[in-house]
Formats: C-alpha cells, structure tokens, sequence
C-alpha cells in the first residue's frame, strides 16, 4: 500500500504559515497550489542579497594573492561564476515537485540512499557553509566590538559568534515569505553599502598593477586551476535552490526561474570578487576587514560591519532553512523549527572552533577547495537527473517512502546516483591541490586543480549511462509504470 501524505514528519501539528513575519511551520510536505504566489523575478532578490558579501572581497583578494594578475584574476572570477547556471537549472524543479530539493533528490539517490548523501550535504557541509559564513561576520563583530571599547577575549569572541549566529536563526525560523519580502529589501540596502565601500576601493586601486614575478607557465595554470576552484565552490554549494523556488505557481517558466536565480547571484558575485581582487592590488588583504576599513572614514567603519552581519545573516539564514528541511528528509521526526535550531548549534561549535583555533583566511581557502569534492559531483548528478527527466518530477510520488514505492528503486538506493556521486567524488579528490592535500593525478600535473570539471564530468557520464544501462530513468522524462520490464530488484522513475 502506499500512501501521499500531505503532511511532513516536520508538520506534526498539520497547521501551515506562510506570511511575512510569521513562523512558517509547512516543512517538506507538499506546497498546495492556493499557496503558490509570485513571479520567477522574485528570485533575484532572493539571491542577491547573499551575494552582495563581504565573503566575495576576500576571495578575490585571495586571487591576487595567490600570484594572479588583475585581468587574470578577473577572469578566474567571470568563468567560476558561471556555474551558477546550475544553482539556476536545478530551482527549476521546486514549482514542478513542490517540495524541498532534499526530496526532490530522492530521484537521483533512492529513498534510504538519499538519507545517507543528505547526512553528508545537508548537515555537515551545510553546518560548515553556516560556520563559514558566521566566521566572516564574527571577525568583522569582534573588531567592531573591541572598537567599542570591549576587551580582546575569548568570552566576548565567543558571545558575538552566539548573536549572529540567533539573530541569523530567526530568518530561517520565520521561513520562506518573510525571506521573499525581507531580501528583497536587504539587496537594495546591502549593494549601497558595500558599493560606498567599492568607491573607496577604487579610488585606492593600482589599476596597472602587475605582480612582483609574473606567474608564467606551470605556476600559472596551478594559480588559475586553484582560484577557479574557489570562486566556482560557492555556487555548486546551492543545491538548495528549490526550496526557495516550491513556492511559486506550478507552471511558472523553468527558463525564467533558472534566469532569475543564476542572474540574482551571478551579478553581486562579480562584482564584489572583482572589487576584493582590485583591494589586493594596493591593501594588504591578508587582513580585510583592517584593510578595508583603513579607507573608509572613521564613521562609515560601523555601518560597513553592521552591513557585513547583515549579509551573512541573509545567507546563512538561507542555509539553515534548507538545513532543516535535509533533517526532515532524513525521517528525523523533528517540526522544522526545532530542525532549525539543530543546525544552528552544530553550525556555531564549527564558528567557534574556526575563529578561536584557526586562521580566518586558512579556513576559507581550505574549506572552500575541498568541499567541491563533494558538493561538485553531486550538482552534475542533480543536473543530469533532471535534464534526463525533462523535469519533470511529482512531488507525492518523491514523498512516499513505502518498499516498494516508486524511488524504492534497489533496496531503498538507486546505484546509479550512488556509483556517480562516489566515482565522480575519487576524481575530483584526484585532481583537487590544497593547503594539505594534493591529489596524485594533481601532482603528476605539476599540481593543477582540476578537481571541479572532473569531478562533474565523471559524475554526470556515469550517471546517465549506469542509469540507461539499469532504465531508471524514463527515456522521456516520463514515468515508468509498475508493469515496466527492469533488472531484478529495480524499481523507479516519477
């Protein structure tokens, strides 16, 4: 027997919320079509205020750090952000499935293998995103509070990590609609101060700078392969983006929502990489958040922190809002709200132990090139699943979880997902080159990263064949139906 249900292990009370500044309490259960409003354009904002981060200008001050020239370096950051596409691609499927990417990813994992993967890509890398992030925001917190007059402490570091961290959780508490209205206005507010921020930057930047022994040859390519590797990671990170897209009618346009989301995202991204990149060219970017505020006047210096909490509030809310719906997806019978707060305390003990052990720096780099080795495999299997469907997804269909139902497939595990996430992860950690850790293929290239295109392509060739070879996935983004002849053992499609 299987059943549709229309609540979620989340949903326990049955009761639903989706306005603006309530807590929504709907978890992964079935977005009905009386509760979806908008336009794909709404996105845009929804994306841009993450975006608009003070994360961006230490990235692409890494950039320059790490030897590239200025127009290299801009490069590097127009080619990385291009694979936002697929944060875009994969929004497109929330509307048709109405329910939260981490069930929609049943169809590429099964039910039980599905668990496993969102143990690994919805909690710990989220938690580490959610312990990235607050890091950004804690050392701007912390200067600003020692600038007040606060003592240098553990106690009062810790205490501000703590603050941002709640005041960040409230976001994904209050859930979607207020997301929808407060972002829209955060994009606005947050790009007019980091762009007073980028005035300055301008008018300090060494536009003919060049660096001190031009990278030629194999130091070039190990340079250019690093720093596409870390501006490329943070889009593969989203793989969130239907949640933020369930909402929307059911027959939005997916071209609008892919255009909408990746466009959000791209444009903020750019821009403000570029501007940490031309910072490098004259600052000592080493330390910037003490770089940057050495040029803005002595007033502007609270309201650029103030802005840089902000922003990391708008994007960690964001990441703990998805987090809790990956608990749920899980079969964790937790209402989302208390999921939210779960993520929320790992994600601050990761924040608490990389401000007071680790180098900010250090850990943005180091954290940044090696969760591509998962989080790149797993957008191509996302990508090529639903390019191979058609998108086309049913939502009742993803929330059963009965033996037997329709994505039960081998034992609760589609392999052919498994099979390309694991081969498709080996490779990527083959060609990755971090602080400690250089793959072997990496080495015998002289140490080119290479980790993102292979990882993905690897990915995505075994997927699609392993799921041919096993008919998993309908040829014509179809369903198959229960009298379709399989291999023994295999159920599937949508």
């Amino acid at each position: 027997m299987t059943t549709h249900p229309t609540t979620s292990a989340g949903d326990l009370d049955g009761h639903v919320s989706e306005r603006a500044g309530h807590p929504e309490t709907r978890g992964i259960d079935l977005v009905p079509d009386s509760d979806r409003t908008g336009h794909p354009r709404q996105l845009f904002a929804v994306w841009a205020a993450p975006n608009v981060s003070y994360l961006s200008f230490a990235v692409g001050a890494t950039l320059v750090l790490t030897g590239l020239s200025l127009p290299q370096a801009v490069g590097v950051i127009l080619a990385g952000n291009l694979l936002w596409i697929f944060t875009g691609t994969i929004a497109a499927s929330g509307p048709v499935a109405g329910t939260s990417g981490s069930v929609i990813s049943r169809a590429f994992h099964g039910v039980l293998g599905n668990k496993a993967v969102l143990v690994l890509t919805g909690w710990l890398i989220a938690a580490a995103y959610l312990a990235l992030n607050w890091s950004a925001a804690s050392v701007a917190g912390i200067g600003l509070a020692v600038r007040m007059g606060l003592p240098d402490t553990p106690a009062v570091d810790a205490t501000v990590i703590c603050l941002i961290a709640g005041a960040t959780l409230l976001i994904a508490i209050y859930g979607y609609a207020t997301i929808v209205r407060l972002y829209a206005a955060l994009s606005i507010l947050l790009a007019l101060v980091f762009l007073v921020v980028t005035g300055y930057v301008l008018a300090e930047a060494d536009w003919s700078y060049t660096p001190a022994e031009p990278l030629k040859g194999t130091g070039l390519a190990v340079a250019l392969g690093i720093g596409f590797t870390i501006v490329a990671s943070t889009p593969l990170s989203y793989s969130n983006s239907p949640d933020l897209a369930r909402y929307l009618p059911r027959g939005s346009s997916p071209v609008a929502i892919a255009g909408w989301t990746a466009l959000g995202a791209y444009l903020p991204s750019v821009v403000f990489t570029s501007v940490g990149a031309l910072a490098a060219t004259s600052l000592d970017m080493t330390d910037p958040q003490a770089a940057l505020e050495s040029i803005l006047p002595g007033w502007f210096v609270p309201v650029f922190v103030i802005a840089v909490v902000v922003n990391t509030m708008a994007n960690n809310g964001m990441t703990a809002y998805s987090a809790s719906l990956s608990i749920q997806s899980v079969g964790v019978r937790l209402a989302r709200i208390p999921a939210v707060l779960t993520i929320g305390v790992l994600g601050t003990a990761m924040t608490l132990y990389a401000i007071l052990v680790w180098d900010f720096l250090t850990s943005v780099n180091t954290m940044l090139q090696l969760v591509v080795v998962v989080t790149g495999p797993a957008m191509a299997v996302a990508v090529t699943d639903l390019v191979m469907r058609r998108n086309r997804y049913n939502g009742a269909d993803l929330l059963e979880q009965e033996r037997g139902g329709p994505f039960w497939y081998h034992r609760g595990v589609h392999w052919s997902g498994i099979l390309a996430l694991v081969t498709g992860g080996l490779t990527s950690l083959m060609w990755v080159n971090t602080s400690f850790w250089i793959g072997p293929i990496a080495k015998v290239m002289g140490d080119f990263d290479l980790a993102i295109p292979s990882g993905m392509g690897v990915a995505a060739a075994v997927y699609w064949a392993s799921s041919r070879i096993l008919r998993t996935v309908p040829r014509r983004g179809g369903a198959f139906s229960g009298t379709d002849v399989r291999p023994s053992g295999v159920s599937g499609g949508s």
